[in-house]
């Protein structure tokens, strides 16, 4: 069975050396009563659970996926034991509101927890994971009725939650969908319509569940604009069952445990969130936050395969080391990380893993001071960097992570291709973290045309600024300038770049984008690298530094600058080609 070590240690580095945690818990109020040893405590205990009770299903969850039966999920065996388990430890609630029930821990604690249990098992975690989100919709948006309703119970894990947008006819186009919503007595509605590709729609976990569900009410406009948002439970207040049931589950190549649903809803009674025809940016509130938990699904796929490909390539012995002083003494074969190839696989997923560990916890404390902080301008200016990056988090991390269980899987040749070892379920999990949640290709166009074009590169000319600072405060390391100052720059000229030229070019915004999110990702590892070398660096300065670790740090920082944080030099070069040459070829010549 593949093996899961919790990064403990990295996280702890990340959240108090490199991005001091406790001073900006200290300075908001919300979160002034956090500090390093619960946090560091939080880590641990949901580490251990992840090691102990996800972990050992994953593989078993895999193989024997859910079962459908006339309406009825079983889940894999297990797998309910488990989320009792997480329930009981009051997981889903650990960022909620503490007024109903939560327990009010800051964001940047809470992407470090879900790293984890998504690296462990992603099929079992999703269900929480989207429960979390329902949360969070419902207490942005829902009455305070609905609230002193609904979150308790999913806080403590009784209840789950699901997102209801696609249907058959409407994927990425929500203005296409045909869900009715027609009002009742009081404040109920009936919903009718299908919905699809939904994530724990129905299951053995709990008793029941709060769909979230966009549809349209009577004479209400075309499009996007006429959307409104319902909450509508799997079992009544009176005990009853409601009109959802599902009506299939998708045979899917991966996540097999985690049951992706056909919804039929029969007249099911439900609840207006919000106002009328505003449902979908109601529902942005949910699918913000799950985008940057499927980033961290991408991330957590990635440290579990890189874990599993180093444990092998440890005690691998293929062939003679290059150099004479790597090579063991009277023995017919070295192990195989004395090959370069090998190690260029390995030091590839480590630093894209420990890189993008330290982003999801900037973008967390973005998170926290948007939310939390009493000076506006602080609070303006991280929520833009949310805005902005966002969309990078969910797309990078996710590509990323793909690309880490593949080169995981590189390291085991042929032992990576066959079901025993588990790098090919890693692979098959995380590949649908590139398309769900609105595929990567969404979230650059997002990046590119709604935040950048039609911002003027506002937001990001202040991430810009983020990292020019840093060059500026002379805490970058002198080797390593030269490379994110050439990033930098290469940055602000894509920048300008698509600004200038999109009015002119409707069609540049999306040529430009999926190089122009990779670009924005690679600054944002590349000045975060540069950081980590630098805490790294004058850690080592210290009594009892922890050497292994910091030089360890250093030499992975080293690798990015040197390895790949050259990429944005390309990355420009395409984007300022314009749109020409995708867009020259005519329908009938592909």
């Amino acid at each position: 069975m593949p093996g899961y070590t919790a990064p403990r240690r990295d996280l702890s580095f990340v959240l108090f050396d490199v991005l001091d945690a406790e001073a900006h818990w200290r300075a908001m109020a919300a979160t002034r009563e956090v500090d390093r040893a619960l946090a560091e405590a939080i880590v641990d205990a949901g580490g251990t659970l992840a090691e102990s009770a996800f972990l050992p299903l994953n593989a078993s969850g895999d193989a024997e996926g859910c079962r459908f039966d006339d309406g009825a999920v079983s889940t894999p065996r297990g797998f309910a034991q488990a989320y009792r388990s997480y329930a009981e430890g009051g997981w889903t609630g650990l960022g909620g509101e503490p007024a109903y029930g939560g327990q009010g821990m800051p964001k940047m604690l809470t992407v470090a927890v879900e790293e984890m249990f998504f690296a462990a098992n992603t099929s079992l975690y999703l269900y929480s994971a989207l429960s979390a989100g329902a949360a969070l919709l419902i207490s942005s948006h829902g009455s305070e009725a609905m609230k002193q309703r609904w979150l308790p119970e999913i806080y403590a894990g009784s209840t789950t939650g699901t997102m209801c947008l696609t249907e058959p006819q409407a994927g990425s186009d929500l203005g296409l969908l045909r869900t009715r919503a027609e009002p009742l007595e009081g404040d109920e509605y009936s919903l009718t319509g299908t919905k699809i590709f939904i994530t724990g729609g129905e299951h053995d976990l709990t008793d029941n569940i709060v769909h979230l569900v966009l549809a349209r009410l009577p004479d209400a406009p075309e499009g996007s604009r006429g959307i409104s948002l319902f909450l509508v439970p799997k079992v009544l207040d009176d005990g009853q069952r409601n009109a959802v049931a599902a009506g299939a589950i998708e045979h899917k190549m991966g996540i097999r445990g985690s049951a992706t649903c056909v919804l039929n809803f029969d007249g099911a009674r439900g609840y207006l969130i919000g106002e009328p025809n505003r449902g979908l940016a109601c529902m942005f509130t949910m699918m913000n936050y799950e985008r940057l938990s499927i980033g961290l699904q991408g991330l957590g796929a990635g440290e579990i395969a890189y874990q599993n490909a180093l444990a092998y390539a440890r005690d691998r012995l293929q062939g003679r080391a290059p150099r004479a002083e790597d090579r063991r003494e009277n023995a017919a074969a070295d192990n195989l990380l004395v090959h370069p190839d090998v190690r260029r696989l390995l030091l590839t997923q480590k630093a894209y893993n420990e890189g993008g560990r330290a982003f999801a916890a900037f973008v967390g404390l973005q998170l926290d001071i948007a939310k939390f902080s009493d000076d506006e301008v602080a609070a303006r200016d991280a929520a833009d960097l949310v805005a902005l990056l966002t969309p990078v988090a969910k797309a990078y991390f996710t590509d990323r992570g793909f690309e880490g269980t593949v080169l995981a899987q590189q390291v085991l040749g042929g032992h990576g291709y066959v079901g025993e070892w588990g790098l090919e379920q890693f692979v098959r999990d995380v590949r649908i973290a590139q398309i769900y949640e609105g595929t990567n290709g969404i979230q650059a166009m997002d990046l590119t045309d709604r935040k950048t074009a039609r911002d003027g590169g506002r937001m990001a000319g202040l991430f810009a600024d983020r990292v020019a600072a840093f060059l500026a405060d002379g805490h970058c390391p002198e080797r390593l300038r030269p490379g994110l100052e050439a990033a930098l720059e290469a940055f602000r000229r894509s920048t300008a770049f698509i600004v200038e030229h999109s009015a002119e070019d409707p069609a540049l915004a999306g040529s430009a984008a999926c190089d122009y999110l990779e670009l924005t990702g690679l600054l944002a590892y590349g000045w975060l690298w540069a950081w980590m070398v630098n805490v790294a660096e004058a850690g080592l300065e210290e009594d009892g530094a922890d050497v292994d670790f910091l030089q360890g740090k250093v030499a992975t920082g080293n690798f990015f600058h040197a390895r790949l944080l050259p990429l944005s030099a390309t990355l420009e070069q395409r984007i300022s080609s314009g749109s020409a040459s995708i867009m020259a070829l005519a329908a009938q010549q592909f």
